[in-house]
This record gives structure tokens, sequence and C-alpha cells, in this order.
């Protein structure tokens, strides 16, 4: 069976093109990818994402829980509305799912209570591991289905809601720093997002969502559909779920180091140990941005050849509308330096090697 958002029969209505997208009928685009693209680079657009999962972590030890699933420590949330990003693994180090959570109380509140946005892929595995791992803590875990989540993302993105949103959701909003998200007339709105773009996501009750996402449309938001989103994101520099990580591999390998919270060294978060060994050890893969400037498209699974280092592969490929050529995101062996090679039909293809991400705000960021 595939599922649908509240959102569905616009998307028709807009001529979108639906694809499955882990069992949801999404949009892929509404006529145009790349200007789909453009215009969250260079004004504001919006997507659908209300396939995600929202799970409530609520409980007397919802802190002690989260600091055992969690690879980042949400003691780090020291305000209310901030927000984390954070990788969940499994006992080998491998990553389970990568997912955002926010704090939803006063630090220290009786009865702490935390939002997590996790993948729409993972949805099932997610909720089995993390059941099993609150069987020793007293916790609750509530799944939100009846919220809709809509992202607004671009330059012009936060000043498009504005206009369309009741005045205290704009003071809000205009007051809202990056990475945080606050309540508002039961909204949630957190100024996060998934492009290098400034923009917001918004998870309203799905009775709302219709309504919300006609007045963006008015206000001149345009609609923007997965192809878009992915290109962006690949831009940006992030990681896809499934694409450029999963559970065989260790954050150390894939450009997330920097989530994992092994201060203070007593707690005791799922995977510890294993990523420990291996950063202790050396990761024997990292990964890196490959920039093509010649033509040709870089894709999923190509082969990289690094001479003298060894061999790896592309995991995430694509014409950047931004640069106006291809990169991609790789999975390399740890010693690859500045260039390398990619086996495209037959043929050893030069590439640099960067460290993402490419673009931010509409601008090249690498050398």
């Amino acid at each position: 069976m595939v599922h649908k958002t509240a959102l569905h029969a616009q998307h028709q209505a807009l001529g979108a093109k639906l694809v499955d997208f882990s069992g949801w009928d999404m949009p892929l685009h509404y006529g145009s990818q790349v200007e789909e693209h453009h215009k969250v680079r260079q004004s504001a657009g919006m997507f659908d994402v209300s396939h995600m999962t929202i799970v409530d972590v609520a409980g007397a030890q919802a802190r002690s829980f989260l600091r055992h699933l969690l690879a980042n420590d949400v003691a780090r949330l020291e305000k209310k509305g901030k927000a984390l990003y954070t990788g969940m693994l499994n006992e080998q180090g491998g990553v389970i799912d990568d997912l955002i959570v926010y704090l939803m109380t006063e630090p220290g509140a009786s009865g702490e209570w935390y939002r997590l946005v996790v993948n729409c892929g993972t949805r099932d595995k997610d909720l089995r591991w993390m059941a099993d791992q609150a069987l020793r803590f007293d916790v609750t875990l509530t799944e939100q289905p009846e919220l809709a989540m809509v992202a607004i993302q671009g330059p012009k993105a936060r000043q498009r809601v504005e206009q369309v949103v009741s005045e205290s959701r704009a003071r809000l909003i205009s007051e809202l720093k990056p990475f945080f998200g606050q309540e508002s007339e039961g909204w949630f709105i957190a100024r996060t997002g998934y492009t290098g773009e400034d923009g917001l996501e918004i998870m309203l009750p799905e009775d709302e969502v219709v309504d919300f996402w006609h007045q963006l449309h008015e206000a001149g938001v345009a609609p923007c559909g997965l192809g878009a989103r992915d290109t962006l994101r690949l831009e940006a520099g992030m990681n896809l779920y499934g694409t450029d990580m999963d559970e065989s591999v260790s954050p150390l390998e894939a450009a997330m180091g920097w989530t994992l919270a092994l201060e203070p060294a007593d707690r005791q978060f799922v995977g510890r140990e294993a990523v420990e060994k291996m950063k202790a050890e050396g990761a024997p893969r990292r990964l890196v941005g490959l920039v093509l400037t010649e033509r040709g498209v870089l894709r999923g699974h190509q082969k990289v050849i690094v001479e003298g280092a060894g061999e790896g592969e592309i995991t995430s490929g694509s014409f950047s509308p931004t640069l106006g050529h291809s990169i991609a995101l790789a999975r390399v062996p740890a010693g690859t330096a500045d260039t390398a090679e990619v086996e495209m039909r037959g043929k050893r293809v030069p590439v640099k090697v960067v460290r993402p991400p490419f673009v931010r705000h509409g601008e090249k960021v690498f050398s």
C-alpha cells in the first residue's frame, strides 16, 4: 500500500510527477527540477516533507534515555527549543539512522519532552530499535502521524512565511535563531532545513496544511519536489541515509565525526565502544567531495581510483545546477589527497577532491 500525505491532491493539481519514495507517493518535480532548485537558491521554495516520522520522547528519564540512545549528547541542549543533529548507532557503530532532536521543555524540567524527526524509509526499524532500548527507562515514545510537515527554504523563505501567518507566529519567526524551534498556536516552527539555505521546517495539524500550502503558493513560494531537494542537499554536502551512510558505515567514515560526543567519558551511548576503537586505530575510509568540471555526470556507485591509496566509490552524484558542472560525495581510502579518477564508461576521468560543502547560500565555497 502506497501512503499519501494530506497534500497529495494539491500535488496532483499542480501537475507534479509523482513517484514512490519509501512507500509514499511523493512529487519528484512540478515540471522542472532545475528551475525548482534555482528558486530555492535565489528566492523561496516549499517541500512537502510530511512523510518524515515525528516521535515525541517524554518522561522522567527522557534525557537519560536519549543520552544512551544517541551518539550526540542531548545534554548540549541548554535552552528550550534548541535542536541537535545526531546519528543513532547500533552496537557495531553503524548508523541506524540520522535525525534531528529538539528540546521541547525547559532544561531540567520534571518530565522533560523531546521531539525527534527521523527518516520515513527507516521508520519501522527506528521505532522498533527505540522501543527496545527504552525498556530500561521510565520514558514514553509517541509517534505523531497527525502532524503534517512543510519545509520552506531559501533566502526569502522566512519573509514569505511571515506574510501569511498570524502576527504572533510572524514575530516568532523574525526572532527565531538558527537551529531552534518553538511552538506557536498549535504549530511547531523550526529554523532548520536540508538545502544549505536559511529557512523553516513547520509541523502543523494535517487539517491546516492545505490552506497553509495555498497561502504560501499565492505569496510566491514555489512548490518543489524530491529531485530539487536532492541536488540542493548534495550541493550543501549533506548526507542522504541509505545512500551516503547506513548500518554498515561508521560516522567516522561518513563525515559525521563531529556528531560524536565522546565527552564526558562515562556516557555509555550505544555504539560508543566501536567508534572509539575505530577512532583510535584510524578509520580506513572517509567521505569526501568530488568535482568534475569537464563534460559528464558523476553517479552513485561509480568506482573511484586513488593512485597509491586504493579504490573507493561514489555514494551520491549529480549535475550541480548552481555550479554548472558535476559534483559527488564519495567514500575513499583514508590516504586520499586532492586528486583522484572516476571510472566512467570504461574510461578514467580525473576529478578534484574537496571537503564538502560545495555551495552555501548560493555561493561556491570550495577552492
